[in-house]
Order: C-alpha cells, then sequence, then structure tokens
C-alpha cells in the first residue's frame, strides 16, 4: 500500500492513444491510494474512453474543453494547475509532447502543462515508428531537460501491430514511479542502498529443493520506501512471489551462496545494506544430477553450512557503511536478536515474530521491534510491513547523522 498519495491532489492528463483504457485502472488506483484525483481529456481521448467513466472513477468532474464550465469545489482551473502535486500525462501522445516542448497552449491540457508547477510525468503510448521519429525523441529531450520525468513506453507488438517501443506502462509501474515523485522526503538523496530480498532454495536434485514461505513483501516495502526517499536501489533476490519495484535495479539469484557471491562484490560501492532476504541457512552437500525415485526406503540428506553473508558484511563494513538486518524467531525474540546484533556487527535490527496468527512470511503485517547497540523498541508492535519500513528508515536516517 502506498501512503504518499494521501490527501495529494493528482492531475491526470489523457491523450488520444488506444492506450487510454489503462487510463482508467491508473485512475482507479490513485484514488483507492487516497489520492483525489481530476482527469483533463483531450478532444481524441473523448472518442476513446467516455468521460464518465473517469468521473465515475475519480469522484470528480472531468475537464473535457477549455470553455467549459465545471464545478471543481473550491478549485478553479487555474488554481488546480497551481495545487495539483503531481501532473501525469497517460497515456501521452507524439503531439501532446511536441505541444509542451514547444510552449503551445491550444487546448485545456497542453495550456495546463505550462502553468503548472507541479512535477509531471509521461507516459508515451504510439506507433513505435513514431516514437523512434527524431522529431519525438527531440521532444522528449527537451522535457527531461526541462525536469520532466518518463516511464517507458515498453517494447512489444502495439496496437497497430507493429514490434517495438510504444506500449505505454503498465498502470502499476506508473502508480509505483508517481508514488516516489509525490513524496516530499528526499533525505537519502545521492545514497546506494544495497537490499536483499525473498527466500533461497537449496536444490535436492533437479525438481526439489529446500527453502521457505518468504514473499519477497518486506524486500518489495523496504524498497519502494528507498526508491520514495532518493535513494539509488539495488535489490538482490532469491525467488520471490512478490515482484519488485519497477524502477530498482534487480539481480536475480536463487541460492544462498549465489545470494553470498553477489552480495560481497557490490557491497563495498553502497552506503547502506538491508538484509531483509530470508537465507537458507544449509545447504544439501551433494545435489542428485537425476530425479531421487521413490522406492520406499528412507533417503537421507547430508545438510551442510551456507556462508553467513551479514556476518562477513559486518567484518568487512567501513566505518560509514550502515548494516541492518532481521532477526526472524518463534521465540526468545529480543534475547536472540539482541545476540545477533552483537555477533553480525549490525547498526540495526529487526526483530520480527514469527509462526502463529501473526507469522510474518507471506503477511502484508509484521510484529517487530527494533534494536542499535544503544536503543530498543520496548515491546513488539504489529503493524503493516509498508509502515514499518517507513519507520525503519527513519532510524537508519537518525544512524546516518551519528556516523
Amino acid at each position: 500500500m502506498c501512503f504518499s498519495f494521501r490527501n495529494k491532489i493528482v492531475l491526470l492528463g489523457v491523450t488520444g492513444s488506444i492506450s487510454a483504457y489503462k487510463a482508467c485502472e491508473l485512475c482507479s488506483r490513485l484514488v483507492q491510494n487516497e489520492a483525489k484525483v481530476y482527469v483533463a481529456m483531450t478532444e481524441n481521448a473523448q472518442k476513446l474512453v467516455c468521460p464518465a467513466t473517469f468521473e465515475s472513477l475519480s469522484g470528480n468532474p472531468v475537464i473535457t474543453g477549455m470553455f467549459e464550465s465545471y464545478t471543481l469545489g473550491p478549485l478553479s482551473h487555474i488554481s488546480l494547475t497551481h495545487e495539483t502535486n503531481l501532473f501525469i500525462v497517460a497515456p501521452a501522445t507524439a503531439n501532446i509532447m511536441a505541444k509542451s516542448a514547444h510552449g503551445i497552449a491550444d487546448d485545456w491540457l497542453s495550456t495546463a502543462l505550462l502553468a503548472t508547477n507541479a512535477p509531471v510525468l509521461w507516459a508515451p503510448a504510439m506507433n513505435p515508428q513514431m516514437y523512434l521519429n527524431p522529431a519525438t525523441q527531440k521532444n522528449i529531450e527537451i522535457l527531461k531537460d526541462r525536469g520532466h520525468y518518463f516511464i517507458g513506453p515498453e517494447t512489444g507488438k502495439t496496437a497497430c501491430g507493429e514490434m517495438g517501443p510504444g506500449r505505454m506502462a503498465e498502470p502499476a509501474h506508473i502508480l509505483e514511479h508517481a508514488d516516489t515523485l509525490i513524496n516530499p522526503i528526499k533525505d537519502f538523496s545521492g545514497k546506494k542502498i544495497l537490499i536483499t530480498s525473498g527466500p533461497t532454495q537449496e536444490p535436492i536434485d533437479p525438481v526439489r529443493y529446500i527453502s521457505n514461505r518468504s514473499s519477497g513483501k518486506m524486500g518489495k516495502a523496504l524498497t519502494m520506501e528507498a526508491l520514495r526517499r532518493g535513494a539509488q536501489v539495488t535489490v538482490i533476490s532469491g525467488p520471490a512471489s512478490e515482484p519488485l519495484p519497477y524502477f530498482a535495479e534487480k539481480i536475480f539469484v536463487r541460492t544462498a551462496q549465489e545470494m553470498y557471491e553477489e552480495t560481497i562484490k557490490r557491497f563495498p560501492e553502497y552506503d547502506i545494506f538491508i538484509g531483509a532476504a530470508a537465507v537458507a541457512d544449509y545447504a544439501v552437500k551433494a545435489p542428485a544430477n537425476e530425479k531421487h525415485k521413490r522406492n520406499g526406503s528412507m533417503h537421507c540428506l547430508e545438510l551442510v553450512p551456507n556462508p553467513d553473508i551479514i556476518k562477513k558484511l559486518g567484518e568487512i563494513k567501513r566505518p560509514h557503511q550502515i548494516t541492518v538486518g532481521f532477526a526472524a524467531e518463534t521465540h526468545h525474540l529480543i534475547e536472540y536478536a539482541q545476540e545477533k546484533l552483537k555477533r553480525k556487527n549490525l547498526d540495526l535490527i529487526i526483530a520480527n515474530q514469527v509462526g502463529g496468527e501473526n507469522c510474518a512470511f507471506g503477511s502484508d503485517n509484521v510484529c517487530a521491534l527494533m534494536i542499535t547497540p544503544t536503543s530498543q523498541d520496548e515491546k513488539p508492535t504489529l503493524i503493516p510491513k509498508s509502515e514499518l519500513t517507513h519507520r525503519i528508515f527513519n532510524r537508519i536516517a537518525e544512524i546516518m547523522n551519528h556516523k
């Protein structure tokens, strides 16, 4: 769940691309995340999607023309562009980008783009040749130089049947990028953060493996909070079920050994490491090359310890680097977390209860508390993972200020 949109005004411009139908989903997602959404449609967009659809989804009148009369509550046409916290154009045609790049204001949307001081996020959608045309590319370059933001287009088969870049970015990805832009706190700007996420899988044979119930939800929530607060983020993820944010650099691994190698190799370049992955403690010593066949007899697996990623980072980290870990425990939560904090030379550990009805694995909520070498929360609190990540980064910010 994204919290940055609460009570924020988002102006959604919809232009005449066949992808206009996707803007309906984007509008709905914004409203679900508590944004106040106002939609402005070009004349051609109205031929593809009925304005009443957006009025129903947003709960506000839809702007369809320069001289139409609207009841926008306390906002007028001009004040709407000034009060907007984020301006999204999705889908964005070559035409609207050309108008904005060259200061043409011949309808409500192009005029509003000139009048607003809000961040502008473009989601282009058009024929691949139109997108690759030097004129379009130059207009995009002009808008980027002015501080505008872009997401997509994605490459694939477009509505006209051609293959290439031109498909509008998925609404979920636009929402993620919008979330990072609308958030005013950028206290991690310029910081590089490395996060491990998800489970690992230790092969038994070509079809079986040892793993755990980690879904990757915590890793995703941490990544979103880091991006939201201006950091550059790389995620090293095991085979998690939860997709990672679109704008994070992603490195996918399978085993604990692979995660260890990737993490150790990259760690020296980063300011902060957060170990949210549920890394298997043991691996099968000699995985079979062929599938084990059931024959009725007992089969024993010999296990060997996996390398301890966080312990190794605690040994090699430099004074300015911060390492953060998690302790997932079924009992003796605080005692075990305190011991792990010291043994692995961590700056912060999040102790979370697993097992029972409040088990953190696969859940949107977690029962957790935070411990540093000099402070400790009084007791575990059951909160959403998205809220916990906000508190984690607040605590990391405090640690940074004392480094």
